[in-house]
């Protein structure tokens, strides 16, 4: 089910205006999308950073708006201020509940793996899938349990289950998570003085002549 967030109508669209709706904590907003006439409008800055971090990016808003109005849409993009850290602008995009989509889904590793306890590294290359789905099926993160890898192991999207509700669209070869061996330090050899220096290469066609 779609979570409510309140828009005022923005119709002073001033920069003086604009940074009083800013200091009284809303965000200048445009809704947009699925033919739909551009809005603007403002929403406020705690009730949308709340939404977020209780519903996910990619959660479906129902946006009410004044005057009775109210639309399903999905926030699009944001500027942020780099000196406060603040949201600054939100665009908000039209969904149509019926239409699929493509969105970018975090990816969640769970588990330890038996080879990282062995002493393995874990990498993980990929953070993110890009996924089709309709707007009330797209996954908030997708969780992959990594517990069972051991060294060398390595899960690609391939090796992913598949999902109902959604279709993952990266590459199947794509890699996401791989265990890999420990790098061995090649010991060092103390010289004549005590320091330590690298050993020396072995020629492979014997010893070096010397020339006249």
């Amino acid at each position: 089910m779609a979570v409510k967030l309140r828009a005022e109508r923005r119709d002073d669209l001033t920069k003086s205006h604009t940074n009083q709706l800013r200091k009284k904590g809303f965000i200048p907003s445009v809704v947009y999308g699925n033919d739909k006439e551009a809005i603007t409008v403002a929403v406020e800055n705690i009730e949308l950073l709340k939404t977020l971090r209780d519903e996910g990016r990619n959660a479906v808003i129902t946006l009410d708006i004044e005057q009775g109005e109210s639309v399903e849409v999905m926030l699009h993009e944001y500027q942020m201020d780099p000196l406060r850290d603040e949201v600054i602008h939100a665009d908000f995009y039209v969904v149509d509940m019926s239409q699929e989509m493509d969105v970018t889904v975090s990816i969640q590793l769970e588990g330890e793996p038996a080879g990282v306890r062995e002493g393995g590294i874990l990498q993980q290359p990929l953070y993110e899938l890009q996924v089709r789905a309709t707007p009330a099926n797209i996954p908030d993160q997708i969780t992959i349990n990594v517990a069972d890898l051991e060294i060398g192991d390595a899960i690609s999207v391939s090796d992913l289950d598949k999902a109902e509700g959604y279709e993952v669209t990266e590459a199947p070869d794509t890699t996401i998570v791989t265990i890999t061996a420990p790098q061995a330090e090649e010991a060092l050899e103390p010289s004549e003085d005590g320091e330590f220096v690298e050993p020396e290469l072995v020629d492979q066609k014997g010893d070096t002549e010397e020339t006249e």
